[in-house]
C-alpha cells in the first residue's frame, strides 16, 4: 500500500516503522533537512524535503495513486490542510494528527469538512489510558471478543493460593483451562513464556473460554468497582494533563496541576472547573512537600520531558503514593523503567501507531483490538493463506520478542493453543503484542 508520512518527528518516525512492518510503500516529506536525513540513515525509504501544504509537492509524488495520507507534524492546521489538499488531488484516505482541545470539540465538523477519515490525538488517547488506569478496577478487562466463547481477565498473582513464586509451566493444575498471556510488573507489561516466574505484586492478564474465565472472575472479584481516587497530583500542564485534569474533575477526584510556564497557567484555571492549578516547578522538592505529594492517591508524571518525567515518579514514590504513572516517549528508556518499581508507563506515540493501523485494516484482516495498561495490545485478526503465521506450529514460528499467540477459533471451536498448534487459513486468532514490538506483528501477518 503507498503511503505518505507528514512530518519526521518522533510521531512520524513510529508511524513509519510500523507501516513498514507491514511491508507498505512509504514516502516521508518534512520541510526540515535535518530531520529527513535521519529518515534516510534509519530507512530506505522515498523523502522528500518539502513543504507538504505546497499543492505541486503533493502532485511530483503522484499523490493520487497514493490509497493513504497521515500528516503528523507538530501543527494541528497544517496537518488538516495537507489531507484536505491531498484528499481533492485524489488521495484515497487521509490521517491527520489534531492535538489542540478546541479542535477536539469539533473534530467531527473538522472531519467531514476537510476530507479527513481518522483523526488521531496522542495526547488525549494518552489521557484515556491514564484516566481508565487509575479510576478503575477491571473485572472483565477487555470484554467479550468478537469471535465469540473467549473472555479475557485482570487479576492479582495473589488471588490465587500457591500462584507466587511458580513458572508459568507449572501453573496448569492452578489455572486449569487457561493461558497466562500477560504479566504487569513494577508498571511494565511482559509478555510471559514457561520459564516465566510469577512474582509478589504482579497482575495476570488471563484468557480463556467463557465459562471457565467466568467462574475464575466470580470467585475472586465480587463486582466492577471504581478506585477510592480522592487526590491525584499532575505534573505537567500540556494537553496530555489538560485532558486527563478535566477527565478526574468530572470524575469528581480532587485535582491539582503543577505547571511552570505562567501563560499556560491561565489557560488552564480559564478551562478547566475545580482543578487547583500551581504555576511552579515540579521537581521542586519544597514545592511537591507544600502540596502534599505523601497526602495523594494518585501522581502522574506527563511533562514534555521523560528525565524529569522519571525523576518526578521516582520522587513520588518515595513519598508513598500509592499509584504512580509515568509518560515516556523514547523507547530507549524502555528497559529502565522496568526496574523503577512505577505502577504504569505509558508511550502515546506508541499507542498512536498502533491506532492508526487497527483505522487502515478495520475492514480487513483485524477484527478486535484493544490496548491494556498503554503499553501492549490484544488483536484479534482472521488468519490468511500466504501469511507467515500460517506457515508452521507455533512451537517452530519463531514469534518475534514481544508477540503471543493467545487464542484460536477454528470452525466454531475455540482453542487455547499450544506448541503443537497451527494456525490455518480462516482461522480467527487472538494476539497479544507490545506495542513496541507492533512492526514486527505487521511482519508476521503480510503475506
Amino acid at each position: 500500500m503507498k503511503t505518505a508520512v507528514v512530518g519526521a518527528g518522533k510521531l512520524g518516525i513510529a508511524i513509519t516503522q510500523a507501516l513498514l512492518g507491514g511491508k507498505n510503500d512509504v514516502t516521508v516529506i518534512d520541510k526540515s533537512e535535518e530531520l529527513i536525513a535521519k529518515i534516510k540513515e534509519r530507512f530506505d525509504i522515498q523523502t522528500v524535503c518539502a513543504n507538504a501544504v505546497e499543492i505541486e509537492v503533493l502532485k511530483s509524488i503522484g499523490i493520487q495513486d497514493y490509497k493513504l495520507l497521515v500528516a503528523a507534524t507538530d501543527l494541528d492546521e497544517l496537518n488538516m490542510t495537507v489531507c484536505k489538499f491531498a484528499k481533492d488531488l485524489g488521495c484515497q484516505q487521509t490521517i491527520a494528527r489534531v492535538r489542540a482541545p478546541e479542535h477536539v470539540e469539533q473534530s467531527e465538523f473538522l472531519r467531514k469538512s476537510m476530507g479527513i477519515d481518522f483523526i488521531i490525538n496522542p495526547d488525549m488517547a494518552c489521557a484515556r489510558e491514564i484516566f481508565r488506569a487509575l479510576t478503575e478496577t477491571y473485572n472483565l478487562h477487555g470484554g467479550r471478543f468478537s469471535s465469540g466463547g473467549t473472555l479475557i481477565l485482570e487479576c492479582s498473582a495473589e488471588e490465587f493460593k500457591g500462584l507466587v513464586n511458580k513458572k508459568i509451566r507449572d501453573t496448569a493444575k492452578i489455572l486449569e483451562g487457561v493461558l497466562i498471556a500477560a504479566v504487569s510488573r513494577n508498571g511494565k507489561i511482559i509478555v510471559p513464556n514457561g520459564e516465566t516466574e510469577i512474582l509478589p505484586g504482579d497482575s495476570l492478564f488471563i484468557i480463556g473460554f467463557d465459562r471457565r474465565i467466568r467462574e475464575i472472575s466470580n470467585s475472586i472479584h465480587k463486582s466492577k468497582q471504581f478506585t477510592d481516587l480522592r487526590r491525584v497530583m499532575i505534573a505537567g500542564g500540556g494537553k496530555t494533563g489538560f485532558y486527563l485534569a478535566k477527565m478526574l474533575s468530572d470524575f469528581g477526584s480532587s485535582v491539582k496541576v503543577i505547571e511552570i510556564d505562567l501563560p499556560r497557567c491561565e489557560y488552564l484555571s480559564a478551562n478547566l472547573n475545580d482543578v487547583l492549578v500551581l504555576n511552579g516547578d515540579a521537581t521542586d522538592p519544597t514545592l511537591l512537600a507544600e502540596e502534599n505529594i505523601s497526602g495523594m492517591d494518585a501522581f502522574v508524571a506527563c511533562t514534555g520531558f521523560d528525565e524529569e518525567n522519571l525523576l518526578l515518579s521516582l520522587v513520588a514514590k518515595k513519598n508513598n503514593v500509592k499509584k504512580v504513572i509515568t509518560k515516556i516517549s523514547r523507547n530507549s528508556y524502555s528497559e529502565l523503567t522496568g526496574q523503577l518499581g512505577l505502577d504504569m508507563i505509558i508511550n502515546p506515540l506508541e499507542i498512536s501507531a498502533a491506532s492508526i493501523l487497527r483505522f487502515i485494516e478495520r475492514e480487513g484482516r483485524v477484527v478486535f483490538s484493544k490496548i491494556i495498561q498503554g503499553q501492549a495490545e490484544f488483536v484479534e485478526i482472521v488468519a490468511e493463506e500466504g501469511m507467515p503465521i500460517t506457515s508452521s506450529t507455533l512451537a517452530n514460528l519463531r514469534l518475534p520478542e514481544g508477540v503471543l499467540i493467545a487464542g484460536v477459533k477454528r470452525g466454531g471451536i475455540s482453542i487455547i493453543p499450544g506448541g503443537s498448534t497451527q494456525i490455518a487459513p480462516g482461522d480467527s486468532v487472538i494476539i497479544l503484542s507490545l506495542l513496541s514490538s507492533t512492526a514486527s506483528l505487521e511482519a508476521l501477518l503480510t503475506k
